[in-house]
């Protein structure tokens, strides 16, 4: 099923977390999901990097893109004859969007992508960062959409699947990376379930996958993340499907906390253990998971369950909110360019052989 035509792509797609409106970048505020769907109005460039330092906006596609829009916005407050005296006068301004999340390289490669287009712009570099922001919104959507379809013809009708955190429009331009794959699986008549982990502390896959899905006409099941070996043990599951933060030249993927722990009940279980991200997230000049700098938050938010305090005062925390899977866990990494099948120095460099 090569043709993505077959698939009804706005049926299984119906939730835009971005919004430009030629002025502003409007953000679906995710802290406040599944209740309420308020927007996060951003004029500037300091708000779109508040914004994804304070989780208005997550997922590495769609911090990305908001970054870019960040440029974008900071480029009001420039005056300049030609993109390279821009570039250096928005310099201040991409180094605070780069530092609001370390994780993300989908982040840092946005950000270069709209230096670069400054490079040699003439009086219209203002129009062509515009032009920019919005073809990397746009090719991510386009991306999502093939990498639904190749993930989905690797499994089988009858399918049942379990996913982590949350990667879906939510996270991206829209369809998502391995929620793409699951809504393509879905329309495809291969998945017949779908099983969400709630994702401690943010629970963004009790908050945000299930209603995600829900707007979709889709039925998850959520289960809590602890639950996830005994499903597998008790048959439930035939894939794990993932998404990530960060791929390294040697296949190592660092996504949110917890990702590692279900590769490891994948693999004793025999359990395909895919991963699903676009190109932008491979990091080819970073060789392998120990040189990740892994993100900690505040242990507050391990503490409390929304605004509600869980543990007792004086309670020390730990909070990373990343981990690394080593690639030996991985199954297969799904990407727009084509699927890397047990992931190595070796199968990354067939498909990725310009980036090293």
């Amino acid at each position: 099923m090569d043709n993505q035509t077959a698939i009804d792509f706005e049926l299984y797609d119906r939730v835009r977390p971005i919004r430009w409106d030629g002025q502003a970048l409007h953000l679906l505020d995710q802290r406040v999901l599944p209740f309420r769907e308020e927007q996060v109005v951003c004029t500037d460039s300091d708000a779109v990097a508040h914004a994804i330092t304070e989780l208005v906006v997550r997922g590495a596609p769609a911090i990305g893109i908001s970054a870019a829009y960040g440029v974008v916005l900071a480029a009001n407050a420039v005056e300049a004859a030609n993109g390279d005296s821009a570039l250096k006068a928005l310099e201040p301004a991409m180094q605070r969007l780069h530092d609001a999340r370390p994780t993300a390289v989908n982040l840092a490669w946005a950000l270069n992508r709209m230096g670069d287009t400054l490079h040699g712009a003439g009086a219209d570099w203002r129009e062509q960062l515009v032009a920019m922001a919005d073809r990397i919104a746009k090719d991510d959507l386009l991306a999502n959409r093939r990498m639904g379809v190749l993930g989905a013809q690797m499994m089988q009708p009858g399918t049942r699947v379990l996913t982590h955190c949350n990667t879906g429009s939510l996270a991206t331009a829209g369809f998502g990376t391995a929620l793409g794959v699951i809504r393509a699986g879905c329309a495809m008549g291969r998945i017949d379930k779908v099983y969400a982990g709630e994702t401690r502390p943010w629970l963004q896959g009790a908050r945000l996958t299930v209603w995600e899905l829900a707007q979709d006409g889709l039925n998850p099941t959520l289960i809590a993340d602890s639950a996830a070996a005994h499903l597998m043990k008790t048959g439930g599951v035939d894939w794990v499907v993932a998404g990530a933060d960060r791929i390294c030249a040697n296949g190592d993927t660092a996504n949110k906390i917890g990702t590692y722990s279900l590769a490891i009940a994948a693999k004793h279980h025999g359990i395909g253990f895919m991963v699903v991200a676009p190109a932008s997230t491979v990091d080819m000049n970073t060789p392998n998971g120990d040189a990740i700098e892994i993100e900690e938050r505040l242990p507050t938010e391990l503490l409390s369950v929304g605004s509600v305090r869980t543990a007792a005062e004086g309670v020390a925390a730990w909070n990373p909110v990343f981990d690394v899977t080593p690639a030996e866990l991985i199954t297969a990494i799904v990407t727009e360019k084509g699927v890397v099948h047990a992931p190595s120095v070796a199968t990354m460099r067939e498909l990725f052989p310009q980036d090293v």
